[in-house]
């Protein structure tokens, strides 16, 4: 294929596999029925609906649709005691489910799922851990599943990970090439995965091409009465906790990770004994949360009526007991945030005393949701019980909670605003500066250099986007923009072709490079990928000749510290050397056009600097000698510039190339190579994509020209 072709492959679509359905069941809402219509049309798809809003109904009508549709069965995944919930939902609505089996994810690996032509996860935020084994599973079982849905309540946009899992799981894009794409590693904590700044709209208008967004109705454009929430009233209950016996004058008002849950013990008789005042003075249902079986064990002695749900009992009890309490068969309700606060519908109870509580704000906004949902009639009471221990526990919740309602509400705007847009090839502004000095252009170096006359260029030294490592730029241009390093390699080729077209015969490339750190969050394990020899493949398949390498000493001291990369910890090796490893150092490959030489380079150095550079491992180049470059920043830019060191610029310079002639590069950045080469008094060419680098490379060649011109001027007048 031409570059243009490969350009189009690289934008990510949302390839639709649906069907379209004119009538739905009459009983679903204008808005459901839009967005059934719209999972159904798409064939993979994905519903964020808040608490209340009819996913359980959305998804059976799904179900049964694609049922209909393939003549085959569905499959339907959900937790335990949602199971029976759905099934009593789908005789309400008059859905049916012949075809259409409703099983708990516990029973995953029993189902042979090559059965269905469809599958629905019902509370599928089961895919926010993304090295979790039961996220893998679900996945590999469904990875050739034609049609599938994903519904969860509104995902939490402090986690866009989790988002991620879902295009994965829905064929949309591996997690591989959604981290390359959209995410910047955290050098400082392996596991940790951030949006890229300069992505945040580009990543939500994505999940808006294969998902929906809503907390109600209007959010998607549908006004309907019945959807608007009574009041939610927070009542902190406070306990002031005895003197310690700490050396100190007060006790500690802020408990950590660390000593949380020696807090709670410390604290349960008194957290237990409020509770169950509070709940013992009413006649009301009531839903206490709690953290610790013996938290548990003690709400039942101190409140007769009540009825515990916990890990360790069979899933029959579990699903009796938690359905039963949506009946009314009791009145108090005890057990966990993760055992039931997700998926249970309790609008019967509009009481809920959490009497433990953590830094979750998720766990706890679940929670609140089973009661505080669309379909509740009275205002929902939630009494919070902390100490004066807790108080930063609290503090924290409240910020999230704030953080979370903006960003939620920011998130379903950007995400609905943009249902159906694709990313496109973006149109970049050619811009160009020329001088008798240098000449520097703006665009995409592929597309540029096929402007470059044949045998132009005397010596062209660059360090190319490290694969999938750093992106720049959001412009699908950008070779760093890409889903992984084979589809960088791809489009690096097209630039070496035309490398090699514009060289002079017998001259030299010298290509700066690493080898790439394999992370064990992005691809499952820990290793080395070895980019040099990748590079060396894709010059030697356009004809060029492997001339030498150069290898750049760096301190791994300072490379540990700055990415605290396993294998260069201390520790490791007194814990597992055989995870250790060296340093990972520079490298400058150098490669030769072969063809009969019409201009020799004559490099006039003396025997001592001739056997510095001779050395196949310079270990004098300065790293911090580099163009300044903050201000070539742009405010969302998430990686450092990396611009090549002046040292290792100005000694290939000497050694590959001749003055007047022309040094090129094709990943310009912010000058540095051209700027080197006009100082050398050589013609500098180059290309970048980037418009703030573009600016600053400008400015720093016209330094360049400066400086070079007072030199003259100084030795003119001696």
């Amino acid at each position: 294929m031409n570059y243009y072709e490969f350009l189009e492959s690289k934008k990510k679509k949302v390839i639709e596999s649906g069907f379209d359905v004119e009538q739905l069941n009459p009983k679903l809402k204008e808005f459901q029925a839009f967005i059934v219509k719209r999972a159904l049309k798409a064939g993979k798809y994905a519903i964020f609906a808040d608490c209340g809003l009819g996913k359980t109904f959305m998804q059976l009508e799904w179900a049964y649709r694609v049922s209909d549709y393939t003549k085959s069965k569905v499959l339907i995944l959900a937790p335990l005691a949602v199971v029976e919930q759905t099934k009593r939902e789908a005789i309400k609505f008059g859905i049916d489910i012949t075809n259409i089996d409703v099983i708990n994810y516990e029973q995953l690996e029993n189902i042979d799922t090559s059965i269905y032509s469809g599958v629905v996860l019902d509370e599928s935020s089961i895919l926010k851990n993304f090295e979790g084994k039961t996220k893998k599973s679900i996945i590999d079982a469904f990875a050739n599943t034609p049609y599938k849905l994903a519904c969860t309540a509104t995902p939490s946009p402090n986690d866009p990970m989790e988002l991620g899992n879902h295009a994965e799981f829905l064929n949309v894009m591996s997690r591989n090439e959604m981290l390359s794409m959209y995410f910047v590693h955290d050098g400082g904590n392996t596991s940790k995965w951030r949006l890229k700044k300069h992505s945040v709209t580009d990543f939500y208008k994505w999940v808006g091409t294969w998902a929906i967004m809503l907390s109600k109705p209007e959010d998607i454009g549908f006004y309907i009465d019945g959807y608007s929430l009574p009041a939610l009233n927070f009542i902190d209950k406070q306990i002031a906790t005895p003197k310690r016996d700490n050396g100190l004058l007060f006790n500690d008002v802020a408990v950590n990770a660390t000593n949380f849950n020696q807090e709670l013990r410390i604290t349960l008789i008194e957290r237990m004994e409020l509770a169950a005042d509070i709940i013992n003075k009413s006649s009301e249902q009531f839903i206490v949360w709690v953290k610790q079986n013996a938290e548990g064990e003690k709400i039942r002695q101190l409140i007769p009526d009540s009825v515990e749900v916990k890990g360790s009992d069979s899933p029959q009890y579990k699903a009796d007991k938690l359905l039963g309490f949506g009946r009314n068969e009791f009145r108090v309700l005890c057990t966990k945030t993760k055992i039931a606060s997700f998926g249970l519908n309790y609008q019967n109870c509009h009481n809920q005393v959490f009497a433990s509580v953590d830094f979750s704000f998720e766990a706890l906004y679940q929670a609140i949701r089973r009661s505080y949902r669309f379909g509740q009639k009275n205002e929902v009471n939630i009494y919070i019980i902390t100490t004066d221990t807790m108080s930063n526990v609290v503090k924290a919740i409240r910020e999230k909670e704030a953080q979370f309602k903006k960003m939620q509400y920011e998130l379903s705007k950007t995400i609905n605003e943009n249902m159906m847009q694709e990313k496109q090839i973006t149109k970049v502004e050619h811009q160009e500066v020329k001088t008798d000095y240098f000449s520097i252009e703006r665009g995409d170096c592929v597309e540029l250099i096929k402007n470059q006359p044949d045998n132009s260029v005397g010596f062209s030294v660059f360090s190319p986007p490290f694969a999938d490592l750093y992106t720049y730029s959001d412009h699908i241009q950008d070779m760093g923009n890409s889903s992984d390093w084979q589809e960088f390699m791809v489009q690096f080729q097209f630039l070496v072709k035309e490398l090699y077209r514009v060289l002079q015969p017998g001259r030299n490339v010298a290509v700066h490079c690493m080898d790439l750190p394999i992370q064990k969050g992005k691809e499952g394990f820990i290793g080395l990928r070895d980019f040099s020899g990748l590079l060396l493949r894709a010059f030697e398949q356009e004809g060029f000749i492997y001339h030498s390498r150069v290898t750049i000493w760096k301190d791994p001291v300072v490379e540990m510290q700055r990415t605290k990369a396993l294998g260069l910890l201390h520790k490791q090796v007194k814990k597992d050397s055989t995870m250790s490893r060296v340093g990972i150092p520079d490298y400058v490959l150098i490669f030769r056009k072969d063809g009969e030489r019409q201009n020799p380079v004559k490099c006039a150095i003396n025997v001592d600097t001739w056997q510095k550079y001779a050395s196949p491992v310079w270990m004098d180049i300065n790293y911090s000698n580099t163009l300044q470059f903050t201000t070539a920043r742009d405010e969302k830019d998430e990686k450092h510039i990396c611009p090549l060191q002046l040292d290792t610029i100005e000694r290939l310079i000497h050694l590959y190339s001749n003055k007047g002639d022309t040094v090129f590069t094709p990943f310009m950045g912010i000058g540095s190579e051209v700027y080197q080469a006009i100082k050398m008094g050589r013609y500098g060419k180059g290309y970048e994509l980037k418009e703030s680098y573009f600016n600053v490379a400008v400015r720093n060649c016209h330094q360049a020209v400066q400086l070079k011109n007072q030199l003259s001027l100084l030795d003119a007048t001696h």
